[in-house]
């Protein structure tokens, strides 16, 4: 840019920018969008970025936009397009009084472009962790090596109480697949490098955890979406981690609850007998 460090404050954000990208400062008021709130604040590399457009919004605004390239942002490829227009992290909606300001960032912007196309490697950082997130059937954390679903005896299907708490390395997976919990049946889908892609709906599926009103909304469960996927691809497939021992409190609640279920005629007395020898085994 001619002026590096020119800051343009918008509505929810304001942008810096800078000789080789530009870095988006978001608001943490009760008004923003609480993905913005959750993101805080991120450097868009200017190889990221592959056209600048101005245009006319609504109620006496203009927006800039930056357009990403494909394959430059985790939490863009993670998202895939299923984010509302307000929910945008690279939209500035401004005041209309402030478009022939907005226009010459946007010219500046044009004139520094030089990449186009799809990205061979994401170029903006994913969210940073630790994460976790609370579904409808089960809690999801990641500590930047492996993802754990821990199930929740109120929300999970007998199919994921047969299976057990999952553990995942990033080694072992092939991608993610996220649904925004903004639409119908809305789940975070874990994908295997040695698994065919599941048929199963997600509330049956052990490598995915489902979600419903209030839980793993998208500022929680899209960042984290994106940075398991961020990482996925920057790993190799190692041997997946064995899981730790759990608490025995743990374990008896969980041999409480499948025996429910097997007097509830949901679980078959093999079934029962094999699942509870496992839990068992894990004291």
């Amino acid at each position: 840019m001619s002026r590096m460090g020119d800051v343009l404050a918008g509505f929810h954000a304001a942008w810096e920018f800078e000789s080789d990208s530009v870095l988006i400062r978001y608001e943490r008021g009760i008004r923003t969008p609480k993905l913005f709130q959750a993101l805080g604040e991120r450097r868009v590399p200017l190889e990221a970025i592959a056209g600048v457009t101005l245009t006319r919004g609504k109620r006496g605004t203009v927006v800039l936009r930056v357009e990403p390239r494909p394959g430059a942002d985790p939490l863009m490829e993670a998202a895939a397009g299923q984010l509302k227009e307000s929910g945008d992290p690279y939209r500035l909606v401004l005041p209309a009084e402030r478009e022939v300001l907005a226009e010459y960032y946007a010219d500046e912007l044009r004139t520094l472009l030089t990449e186009s196309g799809p990205a061979d490697r994401f170029l903006v950082k994913p969210p940073e962790g630790p994460l976790s997130f609370k579904a409808y059937d089960g809690k999801a954390t990641f500590d930047g090596r492996t993802v754990n679903f821990r199930w929740f005896w109120t929300g999970a299907s007998s199919a994921k109480w047969k299976a057990g708490d999952q553990s995942f390395s990033v080694g072992e997976l092939n991608g993610v697949e996220w649904r925004s919990p903004e639409v119908f049946e809305g789940h975070l889908r874990l994908l295997r490098r040695d698994a065919e892609m599941s048929a199963a709906q997600a509330d049956q599926d052990p490598a995915a955890v489902v979600f419903g009103l209030g839980y793993g909304p998208v500022h929680e469960s899209l960042p984290f979406a994106a940075a398991v996927l961020a990482a996925v691809r920057t790993s190799s497939p190692v041997a997946a981690v064995p899981a730790p021992r759990r608490d025995p409190a743990d374990i008896a609640e969980r041999i409480r609850h499948l025996g429910e279920l097997h007097q509830a005629g949901l679980v078959t007395d093999e079934e029962f007998s094999v699942k509870k020898a496992e839990l068992l085994a894990e004291l």
